[in-house]
């Protein structure tokens, strides 16, 4: 059976739009910030005409997609106060203060960074501190994924575990051993799961042979725009 959406997703042309409902909103409005793409609804508006919103301003989202995926490609990261990361698809500005030692964590919608000195270039220990928090997190929401859709589609993977990957975005052993890249968590929730359900599917054929897409397809019915979206937006998921 095909697996459940974890939060509210759209698929669009080569992208997926978070929906975010809230009650303090009367109107639709659509969010296009740093190459990622969120529609802030009232609670009640159906998700077909959300559907219908997105599908009228195509043009301008993948307009806006296209100059901002421009600007984030040549604009290195200087792990500042106010630059964004993703985490499953959500941008989180980064906040950096002083504290008693090197510490990061995700609070209050920010990523939040101590340094023992704010006033001297910290960008090396900043990365160092935000990879080890990615990589940290990776391992455990794989793991949680792996596990809950193993159950789905009648496997059991030996281990699972994260690693960094120049190329891929995971890997599975003969023997039943997956290795995910720790990178795939900044994309939206669905393509993570996407990625799971692959791997998974590798239990059952160590190939790409057409049985394998036809199991992928039986649990991910929407695995090829997951795929696209992968082939487009893939190699901006870095630190």
């Amino acid at each position: 059976m095909p697996l459940p959406l974890e939060n509210a997703t759209i698929q669009g042309s080569g992208y997926i739009a978070e929906v975010i409902r809230t009650s303090r909103r009367k109107t639709a409005s659509i969010k296009v910030t740093e190459g990622v793409v969120s529609v802030v609804v009232p609670e009640s508006l159906p998700l077909e005409k959300i559907q219908s919103l997105l599908n009228k301003k195509q043009r301008w989202i993948k307009e806006k997609l296209a100059l901002q995926k421009h600007v984030i490609s040549s604009k290195p990261k200087e792990f500042v106060s106010g630059e964004a990361f993703s985490y499953l698809g959500r941008n989180y500005r980064l906040k950096v203060i002083d504290g008693a030692y090197p510490d990061i964590k995700l609070y209050q919608g920010r990523f939040v960074v101590s340094v023992r000195d704010k006033t001297v270039n910290n960008s090396g220990a900043i990365k160092q501190l935000i990879i080890r928090w990615f990589k940290q997190r990776a391992e455990s929401k794989l793991i949680e994924k792996t596990a809950r859709y193993s159950k789905i589609i009648g496997v059991n993977p030996v281990s699972v575990g994260v690693k960094t990957f120049q190329s891929r975005w995971g890997s599975c052993s003969n023997k039943g051993d997956i290795l995910y890249n720790w990178k795939i968590v900044m994309a939206p929730n669905r393509i993570v799961d996407y990625v799971v359900v692959h791997e998974l599917c590798h239990i059952l054929h160590h190939d790409h042979s057409p049985q394998f897409w036809k199991s992928v397809e039986r649990y991910f019915p929407d695995y090829l725009e997951c795929k696209e979206w992968l082939k487009l937006n893939g190699k901006g998921l870095d630190i």
